[in-house]
């Protein structure tokens, strides 16, 4: 075998959908020393990592903490934990991510109901009350923010509806969780979900995850304790065992809990990076962290705009860490990106389905969520733009973006006096 060189990756300016550039101080974390488990510095760590977890999703779940897999591992987690064969879930899709958790759900033997917008729109509650009332789910599933569509579902009445008809709801909040607002209390919704890589300002690899005490109680109606470590006061709960031993929400709690009943390893590395995402959002503030998105978000798309591209999709409830914009009649999208990264080192990313080749999804999320980040993708996009033979306004992108975040900067010194 020859020689394997040094691990060395290109650097990138990842203004994508996701993942994106990792907080500094994120990777920092990550690179200090490993402990036992079961060490007293480990269990403390795991404990401030929940009381920051409940910050973040603005709760007082006791159960809150990680899943030690990517984004998809805690929607599966919680899927698979919540799921028993034959229940009804009604699954509203309005991108690519709300077929993934029809997808999951069938896998786990569930009684899939879908009901389906135009990519681009969002659902008003009424058409979900209206299908929950109609169907009778003993579970919705939706997603917060879809990136495949760069959509926003509003969710402040879901979960009341979901009560009103003896429903529960989960959310896949891995696209907006920490740039878009999200109350977990607040808005009733039994579990949410999420990934680091997104507006977390950290890699993917581990899945925060917070459980409202009716999801609890579903949970663990299907507890089992496995056999070798299981005690005679252990009594298995009466519904069926859950199919993951991995994602088995109710041996993920007890492991979590004050017991800490073995169920895995600990993914040490990962914990100290999500602790440190965690930690460096509530230090900033999350009403903080959902302007400086917002700002981003509006300085990109007014930057857009002004160069005369068109948007993609309902912008009153467009994501604010992501924006989608129609490549330009006669262009290549494939070949803009490809010059944006080998010319510039900035990734964009393309869409899904039928949206795949017509637009073009630009983030602006986490660590990247800058003032410069912005600016520099927008001065290469027109100058990759022009040598692809677009017709576009020139030297607009930058002032009008420019404009925005004035006027964000404005506001948070007003609003600082």
């Amino acid at each position: 075998m020859p020689a394997v060189p040094d691990l060395n990756p290109p650097a990138r300016l990842l203004m994508g959908p996701g993942p994106i550039n990792a907080d500094p101080r994120v990777l920092r974390a990550m690179a200090t020393p490993l402990v036992g488990q079961f060490d007293p510095s480990m269990t403390s760590l795991m404990g401030e990592t929940m009381a920051l977890y409940r910050e973040v999703f603005r709760t007082r779940n006791r159960w809150t903490l990680l899943v030690d897999a990517t984004a998809r591992g805690g929607i599966e987690a919680a899927l698979v934990s919540l799921i028993e064969p034959g229940d009804r879930v009604l699954v509203p899709i309005f991108g690519r991510f709300g077929h993934l958790l029809a997808e999951i759900c069938r896998r786990c033997e569930a009684d899939v109901v879908e009901i389906e917008t135009e990519w681009g729109k969002v659902f008003d509650p009424a058409q979900i009350e209206d299908a929950v009332r109609r169907h009778r789910p003993k579970l919705i599933a939706i997603c917060h923010g879809d990136t495949s569509t760069t959509m926003l579902q509003p969710l402040a009445e879901i979960g009341a509806i979901a009560r009103r008809h003896d429903a529960l709801v989960y959310v896949d909040t891995t696209a907006s969780l920490g740039g878009n607002d999200l109350r977990t209390d607040d808005w009733h919704l039994d579990v949410v979900t999420a990934g680091l890589q997104k507006c977390l300002s950290g890699p993917s690899g581990s899945a925060p995850i917070t459980i409202g005490e009716r999801a609890e109680a579903a949970i663990y109606r299907r507890r089992h304790v496995e056999a070798g470590i299981a005690t005679s006061a252990d009594r298995a709960g009466p519904g069926v065992r859950i199919r993951s031993n991995y994602f088995d929400l109710a041996m993920v709690m007890d492991y979590w809990s004050e017991k800490r009943l073995n169920h895995h390893t600990e993914a040490t590395t990962m914990l100290y990076g999500a602790r440190e995402c965690a930690r460096i959002l509530v230090d900033e503030g999350l009403d903080a962290a959902i302007a400086r998105h917002k700002a981003a978000g509006d300085a990109m798309a007014e930057g857009l705009l002004a160069m005369g591209l068109r948007l993609f999709g309902e912008r009153a409830n467009k994501m604010a860490n992501v924006v989608g914009v129609y490549v330009p009649e006669g262009v290549s999208g494939d070949a803009v990106r490809g010059n944006l990264l080998s010319d510039f080192a900035i990734e964009i990313g393309t869409s899904f389905g039928p949206l795949h080749g017509k637009i073009w999804r630009i983030g602006t999320m986490g660590y990247n969520a800058r003032k410069d980040c912005v600016l520099t993708t927008l001065a290469a996009l027109e100058n990759v733009l022009l040598v692809n033979g677009a017709r576009i306004a020139t030297g607009q992108a930058v002032p009008a973006a420019l404009k925005i975040f004035r006027i964000a900067e404005e506001k948070r010194a007003k609003a600082a006096e």
